[in-house]
């Protein structure tokens, strides 16, 4: 329990009109100061404020009250409350302001887009939408459907960090397990592998350059040309 009692300056009047505590007890429990809880028995203070009893609210009980009034030096302890009141579940789509209203399309689209997984239920406790306006965003039939732009809902203040990752740890946990084999999966099988490097094979052999056959050599035909060569050469040698 928080230990500044609900409405202190009202607890402080019904302190000093109801008991013989001093104004340093009284101060010291309400969390004010002295010579302001003085003011209030004064009269210069806090007119208009109707007394609290701590009694009934059951901050304090009546056997710490007499203590209290036997010791001036004593301090006032609030109770402990005997009774936990539950938290209330919040029900229905999250309260959003009216200046953030007009930014839930957006943040809608952008959930649909980056969190698929995402259902309608969750997608409605995070921006506090309906599920005919997540369908019509969904379906591109929404009014203003053309000018919409996925943003972020916790930079839009629609919620926090800690609600969205709660929200789709919770979505992934639930979708089913991923089967071997299945698409988008980095390995493949080995005969997939095999039947891959024979086809790697077949096309680099496809590109490769066939050398060509060396030609046959004509002795007859080297040796003519040989000797159209060095015909002028000889007559030249025998005018001589």
């Amino acid at each position: 329990m928080s230990s500044i009692p609900l409405m202190p300056k009202a607890t402080a009047v019904w302190l000093v009109e109801n008991t013989s505590l001093g104004f340093d007890q009284i101060a010291d429990f309400c969390k004010l100061h002295p010579l302001e809880v003085k003011a209030i028995a004064d009269g210069e203070a806090a007119q208009t404020i109707k007394g609290l009893d701590p009694i009934v609210t059951g901050q304090l009980t009546r056997e710490e009250i007499d203590k209290a009034q036997r010791d001036p030096k004593y301090r006032l302890k609030i109770a402990e409350t005997k009774v936990r009141i539950p938290v209330q579940k919040r029900k229905g789509p999250r309260y959003t302001p009216v200046s953030r209203r007009q930014d839930r399309p957006n943040a809608i689209l952008w959930l649909l887009r980056n969190h698929p997984e995402l259902k309608d239920a969750a997608i409605m406790r995070l921006v506090g939408t309906t599920k005919p306006t997540i369908d019509s965003i969904r379906g591109r039939s929404h009014w203003n459907s053309t000018n919409l732009a996925p943003m972020d809902p916790v930079t839009l203040g629609l919620c926090s960090q800690i609600d969205l990752d709660f929200e789709v740890d919770k979505a992934a946990k639930s979708l089913p397990p991923r089967e071997v084999g299945a698409e988008g999966d980095t390995l493949l099988r080995t005969e997939e592998t095999t039947a891959a490097d024979a086809l790697a094979a077949a096309a680099l052999r496809s590109y490769r350059l066939e050398p060509k056959e060396e030609e046959e050599l004509d002795a007859d035909a080297v040796f003519a040309k040989l000797k159209s060569l060095k015909g002028p050469v000889d007559e030249e040698e025998d005018e001589v």
